[in-house]
């Protein structure tokens, strides 16, 4: 909901009836929120309609210098009047101008106290962005990091599976000797003995036969270490991709961690800044506060001056009467 003029006169009626100066900040504090450029445009409305309330001082004169010396009285008092309006008004114009450079440097301080407001939240917005893609940069790198772990379990898994294999191809290549050493042997009983040829054949048979089985499973088990190789080539492969994808990843995420910092400077800067920039008000409000102290005193000098022209005015009428007497007895004794 927007703040309107007339909360905040209210507001700012408030704080003047309380004693208080009615500042930008303490105005928007007591409001709970609100732009410093509309706060400072309604305090500039405020001020210049209170200051157009003031009226110059019109005092009548005595009923005493009226009755008895009213042409002289009231020249002499309207002199009086003149020279102390005349100053009053003077020190209103210099009160004036300083108050509409104050209000400048405040209606400054204001708009700036409300870009820096918006970079402020637009900083805020960019450091939780980042944070979020820091948080997820990171979520990717655990995920690149077990998948790491998991690649490395298989090749490791593959590895030693290879190693079984080659094994048992170890054991099938002995047993093939094994055979082709039978098979030797039951051809040279074969060529020694001619009545054994027959058991021979079958012996020899059979160990061809056996021979023949042994190389196939030779032959299968090269076809599966083969494998098991390519599976372990394609896991190293696999491997050094996570690898490279973490690396781009720490990249990234340095990136963002440098972003970051960034922005916590600049944000830093900026609130140095607000802060410079209100010490600085201050010093000027304070200035602005010695220069209307000055112009009171010399204020009530000109009242104490017009109080001391009335003494004046009334000894003169005291002087006059009692020569005006004097004058009356000396007739009286001559005639």
């Amino acid at each position: 909901m927007a703040i309107t003029k007339e909360q905040i006169f209210a507001v700012a009626d408030d704080l003047d009836a309380a004693g208080q100066n009615p500042t930008l900040a303490n105005v928007r504090k007591q409001l709970g929120g609100g732009s410093f450029t509309t706060i400072s445009e309604a305090m500039n409305e405020w001020r210049a309609r209170k200051a157009s309330q003031a009226a110059p001082i019109r005092e009548p004169a005595p009923a005493s210098i009226t009755e008895k010396l009213a042409e002289l009285g009231g020249d002499l008092w309207a002199v009086a009047l003149d020279m102390a309006n005349n100053r009053l008004a003077a020190e209103r114009e210099a009160l004036e101008a300083v108050r509409q450079e104050t209000e400048a440097a405040r209606q400054e301080a204001a708009e700036l106290a409300d870009q820096l407001t918006v970079e402020l939240d637009e900083a805020k917005g960019r450091i939780a962005a980042l944070e979020a893609a820091e948080a997820a940069a990171k979520g990717e790198a655990e995920a690149l990091r077990e998948k790491l772990a998991a690649a490395g379990e298989k090749a490791a898994t593959a590895e030693a599976r290879a190693g079984e294999l080659r094994t048992e191809l170890d054991h099938a290549h002995q047993e093939a000797r094994q055979v082709r050493s039978e098979r030797d042997k039951a051809q040279e009983k074969a060529a020694t003995s001619a009545d054994q040829v027959e058991a021979l054949r079958a012996d020899l048979a059979a160990a061809n036969s056996k021979a023949t089985e042994v190389e196939r499973r030779a032959v299968e088990l090269r076809a599966d270490l083969e494998r098991a190789n390519q599976a372990a080539v394609e896991q190293q492969k696999a491997a050094q991709a996570l690898a490279g994808q973490l690396d781009q990843v720490r990249g990234e995420l340095a990136k963002v961690q440098a972003k970051a910092d960034a922005a916590d400077q600049a944000h830093q800067e900026q609130r140095k800044q607000i802060a410079a920039e209100a010490h600085r008000q201050a010093e000027r409000l304070t200035a602005t506060q010695a220069e209307r102290d000055a112009a009171r005193k010399e204020a009530s000098q000109a009242r104490e001056e017009a109080a001391t022209l009335r003494g004046r005015l009334e000894a003169l009428e005291t002087v006059m009467a009692a020569g005006k007497g004097k004058g009356k007895g000396d007739s009286t004794r001559n005639a």
